[in-house]
């Protein structure tokens, strides 16, 4: 803040105050006259010290550039990576391969600053490095890849490439077009009715064991964990692929049971026969 003039207006009050001090070492009256000179050049000086000030500020005691006299500007400098205790550059195949570390088992695409702060790396570089990864996987390097990355949902993640995609195909779908055997889709119809259910509860309704079923269902997706009983006894319950497989959107669109269940009448025959 600046007096019209272009001084400083602390140093025009420290001229002030020390103009209007006493000299020590001369007489009363010479400390009487610089006592009054003093004082009317301190009445000037504060005069133009406050004129200064009302020049220096706006309104609501803002500075000529629009910020409060006591605010700092905003630090617009870039983040500092945070430093890791070790040096990406040293590892096997540098940087690069670490980004290539990080993308295989990632399930989702990741943004390139989250891998700078991983990696301890200027956001930058991580650019580059991802630009120069794609193009040497799309076949700028020494040979087309059978797999690509890609920059989608502001992110980065390998995917396999289009070319091979009827390969891929049949390595996913193989074996799972396999028809579930007589005794699991048993098991998974008392699941899906009676959820969630322990092992020894569907065993309890098919009279047999169902361990090896329960872990196939398991293994297929169709059957999951949904937490244990007191007793320790784990529960399963199926799961949203299971609906998805049957067509459905939740688990009332099963169709009711009543329909398939034998009457009285033929209870009543087979248990006479």
């Amino acid at each position: 803040m600046t007096v019209e003039d272009g001084t400083p207006a602390q140093d025009a009050s420290a001229t002030a105050r020390a103009d209007a001090a006493p000299v020590e070492g001369e007489g009363t009256d010479v400390a009487a006259d610089a006592s009054a000179q003093s004082a009317d050049k301190g009445t000037a000086d504060e005069g133009t010290t406050d004129e200064g000030t009302a020049g220096g500020q706006t309104a609501g005691g803002q500075t000529g550039d629009g910020r409060n006299g006591d605010e700092q500007a905003p630090d617009v400098r870039p983040p500092v990576p945070e430093e890791l205790d070790f040096d990406v550059d040293s590892l096997p195949g540098g940087a690069a391969a670490a980004i290539e570390a990080v993308l295989m088992v990632a399930d989702e695409p990741i943004p390139a600053v989250r891998l700078a702060t991983v990696l301890g790396l200027a956001t930058e570089r991580v650019e580059e490095l991802l630009e120069s990864l794609a193009a040497d996987y799309a076949g700028d390097g020494e040979r087309p890849r059978g797999f690509v990355l890609r920059h989608v949902a502001d992110g980065w993640r390998f995917y396999s490439a289009p070319a091979h995609a009827d390969v891929v195909a049949r390595f996913v779908l193989e074996g799972q077009t396999a028809r579930l055997t007589h005794a699991a889709l048993e098991t998974l119809a008392v699941i899906a009715y009676r959820q969630p259910v322990t092992r020894g509860q569907v065993s309890a309704v098919r009279g047999v064991n169902v361990d090896s079923v329960v872990r196939t269902l398991v293994a297929r997706g169709l059957v999951a964990e949904q937490g244990t009983e007191p007793s320790g006894a784990v529960l399963y319950g199926t799961t949203s692929y299971f609906l998805e497989r049957l067509g459905m959107t939740s688990l009332d669109e099963l169709p009711p049971l009543a329909p398939y269940l034998p009457d009285l009448e033929t209870i009543d025959e087979e248990r006479t026969a």
